[in-house]
């Protein structure tokens, strides 16, 4: 089948390569503009336009994908399908009756839960035990086409969401060829999706990152690690922001919510319960680095506090 693959981030890099290494011929790659990045705002390619370029695939950048010359390219290649993931932008009617078999989209959760940009972070941050990737039907609302199948994967009691992120794309890069098979071989049909218990995962937001220490440790934990690495999760000492890696839930409460101990071999912060012992921690200006050095180095008040 001759496909065309669409997507942006690195998650999206190992369904593209998994479709190279198929019985599918992958003629060509949609993929966001390139964008500034680094310390020097240099304009980059995405890394799935690099990973596309390393296989010598023609890559195509348009602006937006109803851009009249990407339409007239996209009916020249004139391809059977178009799985798409993470690509980053909304893929209007005329492109989408463009391949016979249509889009064909990877998200990150068990359909129709968690439909939106953020699906791994927001699972994480509500305690949900189990998620998975679902492959489905590209249709104009927000991640509600019919499904065509679908993994489930737990989520680990210290998982973050690039850890999480990495495994479903594994895993679903598997279920994306595997779909993309049937629907060459013409033996799978569509499910629409349950009307029932749909919800929606927007994508986080900066102050979103912003970490509550009136809240219990659990609550902060998961936090934390559905805000790493994007946006990052942070908190304020003194008049100065500091970002927090995940942390280890101490079974002791020795402090009060925000209060800081630092020792010789751990950093402790007080919550609502338990204290939680900080893993990284990365001040402004300054490399990430393990809780204790960045303890050392800092100059606190008599009853240091995060705000």
């Amino acid at each position: 089948m001759r496909v065309v693959f669409a997507g942006t981030p690195e998650t999206a890099i190992p369904s593209l390569e998994a479709l190279v290494a198929s019985r599918h011929d992958v003629v060509a790659v949609i993929t966001r503009p390139d964008a500034p990045a680094g310390r020097g705002r240099t304009l980059t390619a995405s890394p799935v336009a690099q990973a596309a370029e390393r296989h010598g695939i023609e890559v195509l950048k348009p602006a937006k994908p109803s851009d009249p010359d990407f339409m007239e390219r996209l009916r020249q290649i004139a391809p059977d399908c178009v799985p798409i993931v993470a690509y980053g932008a909304l893929i209007r009617r005329e492109a989408l009756d463009i391949p016979r078999f249509g889009w064909i989209n990877l998200h990150f959760s068990v359909l129709p839960a968690w439909r939106g940009a953020a699906p791994v972070q927001r699972a994480i941050m509500a305690g949900d035990e189990v998620t998975g990737a679902t492959v489905f039907s590209l249709v104009e609302e927000l991640d509600a086409g019919p499904v065509l199948g679908t993994i489930t994967e737990l989520i680990r009691d210290d998982d973050t969401s690039a850890e999480l992120l990495a495994r479903l794309a594994d895993w679903g890069s598997k279920l994306l060829v595997d779909v993309v098979d049937h629907i060459e071989d013409g033996d799978i049909a569509a499910v629409p999706q349950p009307e029932d218990n749909v919800s929606y995962a927007p994508k986080l937001t900066t102050e979103e990152g912003r970490i509550d220490w009136n809240r219990p440790a659990f609550a902060i934990d998961r936090h934390i690690r559905g805000c790493t690495p994007a946006p990052g999760a942070w908190t304020v000492l003194g008049d100065d922001r500091v970002k927090i890696g995940p942390a280890r839930i101490s079974d002791e409460r020795t402090l009060e919510p925000g209060r800081i101990s630092v020792g010789k071999r751990e950093v402790r912060v007080g919550t609502t319960t338990t204290d939680l012992v900080l893993g990284d921690v990365q001040a402004v200006g300054k490399k990430r680095m393990p809780a204790p050095d960045w303890g050392r180095g800092t100059t606190f008040d008599a009853e240091p506090r995060f705000s």
